[in-house]
């Protein structure tokens, strides 16, 4: 028999690049309603400004997005499209007509209605940069 105790584990940040720290927290809190919950200053970059641990998530989520600013070239050419086109976020909610009202009126842009599917409901977004995010209610079991 093994007593061993399983190890604790959790996904606790996605890093997602973006262009700028302030703009990427003003659309994370302010539209999506989303929590800052790190903001530190960790130095200089040479030939950039100072380089900041920006973490914004949900409201009681776990797993937080690291809004990485980018430092070169590289980078800069990888900002909304991290995932080739794809939507690469999947947000759950509890109420999808209550958010989809909300971020509407935040300005978010949507690229498609709303539609009903076997898993839930759900509609694709995209933040400033271009990543595209599903908002997803899910349907209930059974």
């Amino acid at each position: 028999m093994n007593d061993a105790v399983a190890p604790q584990r959790h996904l606790a940040c996605i890093a997602l690049v973006v262009d700028d720290y302030d703009r990427a927290i003003d659309f994370y809190v302010n539209a999506l309603g989303f929590e800052l919950r790190e903001d530190r200053l960790l130095g200089a970059v040479p030939g950039n400004a100072a380089k900041r641990w920006v973490v914004v998530a949900p409201p009681g989520a776990q797993t937080g997005l690291l809004l990485a600013q980018a430092a070169n070239d590289a980078q800069r050419a990888r900002i909304g499209d991290q995932t080739g086109g794809r939507v690469g976020f999947f947000m759950h909610t509890d109420d999808f007509a209550r958010d989809h009202a909300a971020m509407q009126a935040k300005g978010v842009r949507f690229i498609e209605a709303p539609r009903h599917e076997a898993y839930g409901t759900v509609v694709v977004f995209e933040d400033p940069y271009g990543n595209r995010w599903d908002l997803i209610e899910p349907r209930a079991p059974g």
